[in-house]
């Protein structure tokens, strides 16, 4: 349980509070890279940490990141021409470079230097493995690159999707980060969902409800346990990372599907983007699988055609099927494995009020991983924060069977290694 004055702390990540500071650290995925598809395109809106900003690719295909308000009269410059290496706004023609420099000032005399002393304010944006990546933080203190496996493979090797959650991100996060909640709210669906089914990992899911939970510090965030009973000798465990701030890697199911994890980016205190992707470290993902992906099976959703709202979502009531719950198709009477999940979290509330949580065993993690953010607080002047090294998200998650008498971290050292050129281990 927090107090209010905690939850606040934790859940507020707009320019002035301190988790928004904390965010701002770190590159965070911003947009699809299929959103800016071409140089000159048109631009797109997004508002990320609280921020209404304008994403746009240049004439010689720069990425820029601009205040969505144009500095002149404050209109958006969403309506604005992109062109000639910059984005003019609609109103009065201000011209915007991808650094925010003001290249054109018609509305005012041809000799004016008023266009020297404006400048709009910008944010990098870089595209790598699929995603177009923001840093929103200090300049002096900017990070490398995200090194996270699978925006460093092939673009055939993966399957990127986002969708828009309405909780804030905290929620939704540790939604990701407890194993507990597979043996129930996914219980009559694991042998359905074809990224789920056929693997030795479901059966021992079913078999063993009440899990036991072990949590490690890592130096990227945290390392956890879920342990189940296999046989006399061994146990099953799944075994999740979280890396900080906000990125889960989910165990495998089986040596034949791909991994997956997600992303929670706020885009204010209310709602955030649920980014979700599916990758194999050594080979192409099949077509069958692709279509499964597109179609919103395992971790992805079905969206409303043109959005990125999910097809399920809380004005219609998910599309709850009662008869299909008394029937035992499914647990909650929700179709879906991502819509299972996220319509149980945004019944919490936009942010869950922690003050009347009565936490468990099970909750371990959750409780460490507030820990870990509330303590980053702290030393978020540090060059050497949680998950900014990228050492620390080289790291894979895994499902294995180890003897009973071994520490789970000792155990699955190697198998949580990324070795470049190597598949995962998984059951």
């Amino acid at each position: 349980m927090l107090t209010s004055e905690q939850n606040v702390l934790l859940t507020q990540t707009g320019p002035e509070t301190p988790m928004g500071r904390l965010f701002r650290r770190y590159w965070f995925p911003a947009l699809l890279a299929n959103e800016l598809p071409e140089a000159d395109c048109p631009p797109v809106c997004v508002q990320l940490l609280g921020e209404k900003l304008i994403a746009f690719r240049d004439t010689s295909g720069r990425l820029g990141l601009l205040d969505e308000f144009c500095a002149h009269r404050t209109a958006s410059l969403y309506f604005g021409r992109n062109e000639e290496n910059g984005l003019r706004c609609a109103y009065h023609g201000w011209k915007y470079d991808v650094e925010g420099n003001l290249t054109d000032m018609p509305s005012e005399p041809e000799d004016s230097k008023f266009k020297c002393r404006i400048k709009q304010k910008s944010y990098p944006l870089v595209e790598r493995g699929g995603v177009l990546w923001a840093y929103m933080g200090p300049g002096e203190l900017m990070p490398d690159l995200p090194e996270l496996e699978w925006a460093q493979l092939g673009d055939g090797q993966r399957f990127i999707s986002k969708r828009l959650q309405e909780t804030n991100y905290l929620q939704a996060m540790e939604g990701g980060i407890d194993s507990s909640h597979v043996s129930f709210a996914h219980r009559f669906n694991l042998d359905d969902d074809p990224m789920h089914s056929g693997t030795a990992g479901n059966e021992y899911i079913k078999a063993d409800t009440r899990p036991k939970f072990e949590v490690a510090e890592s130096d990227g965030g945290l390392l956890i346990g879920a342990r189940r009973n296999a046989n006399e000798e061994e146990f099953y465990w799944r075994i999740t990372q979280w890396i900080m701030p906000f990125y889960t890697i989910i165990p495998p199911f089986g040596t034949h599907n791909p991994m997956g994890g997600h992303a929670w980016v706020p885009i204010d205190d209310t709602t955030c983007w649920a980014w979700s992707w599916n990758y194999h470290p050594t080979r192409d993902l099949r077509e069958d699988e692709l279509e499964q992906m597109r179609n919103g099976d395992g971790i992805h959703a079905k969206y409303i055609p043109g959005t990125y709202r999910t097809l399920a979502n809380k004005g219609n009531d998910y599309l709850m099927d009662r008869e299909a719950q008394k029937q035992n198709k499914t647990f909650s009477g929700i179709e879906g494995i991502a819509a299972q999940d996220f319509s149980l979290q945004e019944s919490m509330g936009d942010i869950a009020d922690r003050t009347k949580e009565r936490l468990g065993t099970s909750d371990a993690a959750i409780i460490l991983a507030r820990r870990r953010l509330l303590a980053a607080l702290d030393s978020m002047e540090d060059e050497t924060l949680p998950g900014i090294d990228t050492a620390d998200q080289r790291v894979r998650s895994t499902s294995i069977l180890l003897p009973k008498d071994v520490p789970f971290h000792e155990g699955a050292h190697q198998a949580i290694q990324v070795v470049p050129g190597t598949d995962f281990v998984s059951i």
